[in-house]
């Protein structure tokens, strides 16, 4: 048997609904992210700086692009002969077979993988977050406060941490109560959804709640933890974490890689995020062209303005296009002569000549409100959007167009025009 002191367990497997039609065939930690990665390269890459060389990756919704990007983890160095990466899908059991139905039953179902590797600790974590954590300091705190169960924890605006679990400590940062998205918060000290858990009481916990349906680590886990009075202390963390959960906290943290001074660096020399690259040539800007502001990823081929705007890698910007406050998946190709503002284009789009994207005034979504708003317009990946289209803000659109779907070659503020069942 290995011996491992510490195990990653990454929760990967979340629909990601609320990113709409970004996530119609990929699960959320898969979606690109600023320019070359995607949201799971964030995690992946805290494992192995933090010295954790071993992660099992818990995967269910859409997962093939996950798996393909994943491979056998050899950007991560995490090939291992011993550990490295391991992706865990639901299984066909013996007695009984099920979807993973929460956070821990997902857990729980990979004990004997949990078991195989001997740890004395196991990392719990999310494969949709953007952030950059040394999860060896926080070992080391568990560690020094003779910790069962440590949890990673930030400040949040009180007006806020209604959407959060939140820890009520003491003077020891000790946790003495736990409200799971409580109405009335009595405090702001947020839970990441970041967990140490010595093994022993976490395998005493899973398997005493094995019967709770849709065993959930915040709901559950962490509440009999408690009531066994278990040592359970808050890990605070200051630095910079974002839940791209929703098209508006996605475009955020994009842009928020392009300001003059980033609040989320890429650029640091001892923090290096990886990902799996394509073999692609350098990028081209064509002369009597403007780049302000903005991240150009390899192989994309520039004709046109960019201005503060995330752009991936084979990306072609027609000439007289105007790119602003946009997000522009790989391979996607835009026209000549388009003009597009706060928009999210996936990726293997092709975008026509002269299309407008992102005018007028805003108006409610007819269809998801919740999902599409904040002025974006959001395109599903390998669209074709035709020639002359003029498009509003909060729309939405998915499948392969003709002009003359289009009433007056326009598609209004607020509308939703998606094609073949991809709906969300």
């Amino acid at each position: 048997m290995i011996k491992k002191e510490m195990i990653a367990m990454l929760l990967a497997g979340g629909q990601g609904s609320r990113l709409g039609v970004l996530t119609t065939h990929m699960a959320k930690p898969a979606v690109p992210f600023g320019g070359k990665y995607r949201i799971i390269d964030f995690p992946l890459s805290n494992c192995i700086n933090s010295g954790v060389d071993t992660v099992g990756v818990l995967t269910q919704y859409q997962p093939l692009r996950l798996n393909s990007h994943i491979g056998i983890g050899t950007p991560w160095d995490l090939d291992r002969y011993i550990g490295g990466v391991s992706i865990l899908p639901p299984f066909e059991k013996n007695v009984s077979s099920e979807w993973y139905t929460g956070t821990a039953n997902a857990i729980l179902q990979n004990i004997e993988y949990m078991e195989s590797c001997n740890p004395d600790y196991v990392l719990i974590l999310s494969g949709d977050h953007i952030y950059k954590m040394d999860y060896e300091v926080m070992l080391d705190y568990h560690k020094q406060q003779k910790a069962d169960v440590t949890i990673a924890c930030m400040p949040v605006p009180l007006e806020e941490a209604k959407r959060f679990g939140i820890m009520i400590t003491d003077d020891d940062r000790r946790i003495v109560d736990f409200e799971e998205k409580p109405e009335h918060p009595r405090g702001n000290l947020a839970s990441m959804g970041i967990y140490i858990f010595s093994w022993k009481v976490l395998k005493d916990a899973l398997l005493a709640l094995a019967d709770q349906p849709s065993l959930d680590f915040g709901k559950h886990v962490i509440p009999y933890c408690r009531e066994k009075d278990q040592r359970m202390f808050a890990y605070e963390y200051n630095g910079y974490w974002k839940d791209v959960g929703t098209l508006n906290s996605y475009w955020e943290a994009n842009m928020e890689l392009i300001d003059i001074i980033p609040e989320f660096n890429l650029y640091e020399e001892y923090w290096r995020i990886f990902t799996k690259s394509e073999i692609l040539p350098p990028q081209y800007v064509a002369d009597n062209t403007a780049i302000e502001k903005s991240i150009i990823g390899e192989g994309s081929t520039i004709y046109g303005q960019v201005i503060n705007s995330v752009i991936g890698c084979g990306v072609v910007i027609g000439k007289g296009t105007v790119v602003r406050d946009s997000i522009i998946m790989n391979r996607t190709v835009i026209g000549e002569g388009c003009n597009l503002d706060k928009a999210i284009i996936a990726e293997d789009c092709t975008v026509g000549d002269r299309v407008q994207l992102g005018v007028g005034e805003e108006e409610e979504n007819d269809t998801r409100p919740d999902i599409y708003n904040h002025g974006l317009v959001t395109i599903a990946e390998k669209s074709v959007i035709p020639s002359g289209l003029t498009v509003g803000k909060n729309t939405v659109l998915s499948g392969s167009f003709q002009i003359s779907e289009f009433k007056n070659e326009s598609l209004p503020s607020g509308k939703t025009f998606i094609k073949g069942g991809d709906e969300k």
